[in-house]
């Protein structure tokens, strides 16, 4: 099959097919007499694997290293259980990451909850502040003249 073929069987962009080529994820196919390249079945399969850890977020170092346990499957499979228990770890440190985000936004929002403009909305007030490095000790919306006031 061709490259477009694959690309369309695997959903996976033509260069990024390429690259794995040139980086040795997948190996190179055969040439057709016209220059063509000419993918075979195990390409697709290896393709789908290299995708569906993608999908995982699994790193490309970290897909080599399962490529070449899948070539070499009499090695022990401890590695292969550190590579995942590295990669949980990775997402729950994402995971962390996300959750104190949504609450700094959810805070974010607390800051302005009418419809008011420009220098009286406070989700702006709190957004100027930081980028400005102040620490902001309004968490509640106020006009600027009150704001004066009360800092």
């Amino acid at each position: 099959m061709r490259i477009g073929a694959l690309a369309a069987a695997t959903g996976v962009d033509l260069e990024t097919i390429r690259y794995y080529e040139k980086s040795g994820l997948l190996p190179e196919p055969q040439r057709q007499d016209n220059g063509y390249r000419d993918y075979q079945q195990a390409h697709l399969e290896r393709l789908a694997f290299i995708r569906h850890c993608r999908a995982l977020d699994i790193p490309l170092a970290d897909i080599r290293r399962l490529v070449q346990f899948m070539e070499n499957p009499a090695e022990d499979c401890g590695d292969i259980n550190h590579l995942i228990d590295a990669q949980i770890e990775r997402v729950q440190a994402r995971l962390a990451s996300m959750q104190a985000l949504e609450k700094q936004l959810s805070r974010l929002r607390a800051a302005c909850d009418e419809a008011h403009h420009g220098r009286e909305c406070g989700i702006l007030h709190e957004l100027v502040a930081a980028a400005h490095g102040e620490a902001c000790l309004c968490h509640t919306h106020t006009s600027s003249a009150e704001h004066k006031k009360s800092g």
